[in-house]
């Protein structure tokens, strides 16, 4: 079982930068794939970027790519989300998600826990 709490998000004009953080607890053992989605006002849950248990991996929407990075830092049970040169269609909440590692993983797709989101405003 794991929780997860986002923070980090907030108001920020159009080129700003936030970093986005994913506090998990309640994990007896086990590694886990993380992942962001983001979902804006009146639109679907959309995937924004995922990373390995390992972070030998990471994945990136098209939409985010080169603008975004991903990483995680497993002493501190933490998975970040910089985000830079943020565009107001950046406007979300955005949400972080979880998997158990295993060998056969969709990170666009596949979590077993979710956190409440947090919002991230932009304005132009």
């Amino acid at each position: 079982q794991v929780q997860l709490v986002e923070s980090g998000g907030g108001l920020v004009q159009a080129g700003g930068s936030l970093r986005l953080s994913c506090a998990a607890s309640g994990r007896t053992c086990g590694n886990y794939g993380t992942g962001w989605f983001r979902q804006a006002s009146g639109k679907a849950r959309e995937f924004v970027a995922a990373i390995s248990w390992s972070a030998t991996s990471t994945y990136y929407a098209p939409s985010v790519k080169d603008r975004f990075t991903i990483s995680r830092d497993n002493a501190k049970s933490t998975v970040y989300l910089q985000m830079n040169s943020l565009k107001p269609e950046d406007t979300a909440v955005y949400y972080c998600a979880a998997m158990p590692a295993v060998f056969r993983w969709n990170p666009y797709r596949q979590y077993d826990y979710w956190g409440q989101g947090t919002q991230v405003t932009v304005s132009s």
